[in-house]
Order: C-alpha cells, then sequence, then structure tokens
C-alpha cells in the first residue's frame, strides 16, 4: 500500500511517511508526510462496491465536486483539492489528496455538546454560521452530485427515500417499510415548500467539524460526500441523527434566520429524521459492523426511527 500511496501523491511529492487514521466508517484515509515535512490527507474509496448502499456509489467524486466549490468560498472552511485519480490504475479506488486541516476533529477537543464550556457554545455558533453559508450556493438540479437528480425535491426525497427501501430489501434488513411509505404519501406536499436547491453537507457531526481546542473556533469541515443539493433543514439532522430538537440555540443564532417551527419545518424535519435513520440502520448489514457498540447502536437507531414515524403519523398534513 506505501509503494501505492507513493505514486499516488508523487506529483506532489514524494513521500516520507504514512499514517492510517481512524474514525471513519466509510473511506480509508491516511495522513502523509511528504519529504519537504508538508502533511496532506488521502482519502480513498471502498473497493468492494457491491458493500455500498445504492447512494454510495461514487461519493468520493462528489466530494471533490464540493472542495472544488469551495475552493472560492473560504467560509465554508473545507481542505483544499491538491490531487484526485478516478482511474482506479494507481490504487484499485477512487482516490482525492487534500490539504491537512488544523486544529482537531470536534469530538476529540475535549469539550462536548452538552458541555456548559464556553468553547462548546462557540463551536455551535460557528458552526450555524458555515452551515448559513454552505446552504446560500443554489444547485443546478435536486438530488445528488453524482448520483439520483430530480427537477423537484418531492421528487428527489422519495426517489432517496426508494432507493433506502431498496437496500433493504436487497441485504434483508427489517424495516418499516410500508410505514415508511405511508407517512411519505401523506407528507410529500411539504417537500414542495422547498422551492430552491440549496447545498446540504448532511453529515456535519463533531467528527467532520475541526475545532481550535484551546477556543473552540471552528477551522476545518470535512467529509461532505454525501452531500446533496435539497432542503437546508436536512443539516440539522445531520448535525445530530439522534437528537429530537433541530440544532442547540447556537447553532441557530450562528445561522441565522431559518424557519423550524412551522408545520411545513416540523414534518420535513421529521422525515430528514426518518431518512437519516434509514441509512444508519440498512448500513449495519453490508459493512458488517463489529463490537460491542453494534446492538446499542442499532436499538437506539430504531427506536429514533419509530419516534420519527409516530409523529409523521400523528401529524397533519400540510
Amino acid at each position: 500500500m506505501i509503494d501505492a500511496l507513493a505514486s499516488l501523491v508523487a506529483p506532489i511529492g514524494q513521500l516520507e511517511d504514512a499514517e492510517l487514521l481512524t474514525g471513519g466508517q466509510f473511506a480509508t484515509t491516511f495522513r502523509v508526510t511528504l519529504a519537504d515535512g508538508e502533511r496532506v490527507v488521502v482519502k480513498t474509496a471502498p473497493t468492494r462496491t457491491d458493500q455500498l448502499l445504492a447512494y454510495e456509489q461514487d461519493l468520493l467524486r462528489a466530494e471533490a465536486l464540493v472542495y472544488e466549490l469551495a475552493a472560492s468560498r473560504p467560509a465554508w472552511k473545507m481542505p483544499q483539492v491538491l490531487l484526485t485519480d478516478f482511474s482506479r490504475t494507481v490504487l484499485p479506488s477512487d482516490a482525492l489528496v487534500v490539504s491537512h486541516l488544523p486544529g482537531v476533529p470536534l469530538v476529540d477537543a475535549g469539550f462536548g455538546p452538552s458541555s456548559s464550556d464556553p468553547r462548546t457554545e462557540r463551536a455551535e455558533r460557528e458552526t450555524g454560521a458555515v452551515l448559513a453559508a454552505l446552504h446560500g450556493l443554489t444547485g443546478p438540479v435536486y438530488g445528488y452530485p453524482c448520483g439520483r437528480q430530480a427537477r423537484t425535491w418531492r421528487e428527489s426525497f422519495t426517489g432517496m427515500i426508494e432507493e433506502l427501501l431498496d437496500d433493504a430489501a436487497r441485504w434483508s434488513v427489517p424495516v418499516p417499510a410500508d410505514d415508511v411509505r405511508a407517512v411519505m404519501a401523506r407528507h410529500a406536499s411539504a417537500l414542495d415548500d422547498v422551492t430552491r436547491p440549496a447545498l446540504v453537507h448532511t453529515d456535519l457531526w463533531a467528527g467532520n467539524l475541526f475545532v481550535e481546542p484551546s477556543t473552540g473556533a471552528v477551522v476545518g469541515v470535512i467529509d461532505p460526500e454525501r452531500a446533496f443539493w435539497g432542503d437546508p433543514l436536512a443539516d440539522l439532522v445531520g448535525v445530530d441523527p439522534m437528537a429530537r430538537e433541530p440544532g442547540t440555540p447556537p447553532l441557530r443564532a450562528g445561522y441565522g434566520a431559518l424557519d423550524v417551527d412551522s408545520p411545513s419545518a416540523r414534518t420535513r424535519l421529521d422525515l430528514y429524521r426518518m431518512r437519516l435513520c434509514l441509512v444508519m440502520l440498512i448500513e449495519i448489514t453490508p459493512r458488517k459492523f463489529e463490537g460491542d457498540w453494534v446492538e446499542p447502536h442499532r436499538s437506539a437507531v430504531t427506536a429514533n426511527l419509530h419516534a420519527a414515524l409516530a409523529s409523521l403519523q400523528g401529524q397533519a398534513p400540510v
């Protein structure tokens, strides 16, 4: 693997050292030190594409696309693309090389989302500002940059859900498919309230947010490979998919004006929570997750999925 990494980064420098980074459950990521002392990050997509959910094909290409968009938008705080290789000849999968960000992941910073530490409030407030900046960009269509796309958000989101239900059937993952389809039919009109395809990160949890640990200042954002063009409210679920409230007060204050309380907004938030729970539940099987954490995780996600469904079943269509 070292030889392949050396060949990959050769156009930008000579490989001196490579360290495998842990924490992600999708791609394989290395911190590479070049001979001149520069550090870069190399990310490679899974080689077993038969273990991916339908929407996960070509995710690294989507990540590169978002990073390229970020190059002229410093408020997004994303790394710079240094090299891409989608030939799958140097490595057996897509590869992306980006600049190394300062700071540490928020999840490792020593202060957490439930903390009263002022660094927590600053990190959350600045996360809101980053999301607002991302959402300011309007895309050409609704849907995934390198996947399923549609002319309306209703069509796009309905397709996303159907893809997930197909994945569940393919992997024999028990999910309440009839209930999911019923609430989609009941509340499809709420999706029509989304009239602009904003860029949505979808996965800006504490592991994908880099901060300066002494101050809580947000210094970097990574892993936008699951981004889509759609409803900004979906990012309030992605920040914390297990929460029942749409973001913390500091995050919403940092974001600015954002409707989270209207009947349409509450309905859409539950739909996006339902979708993300389906993703988190279904992916366990093809990825062959292991460890003592898996069953508690499965139980928590299942409970959150049913809570979202119950909420949607109790709401009147808007």
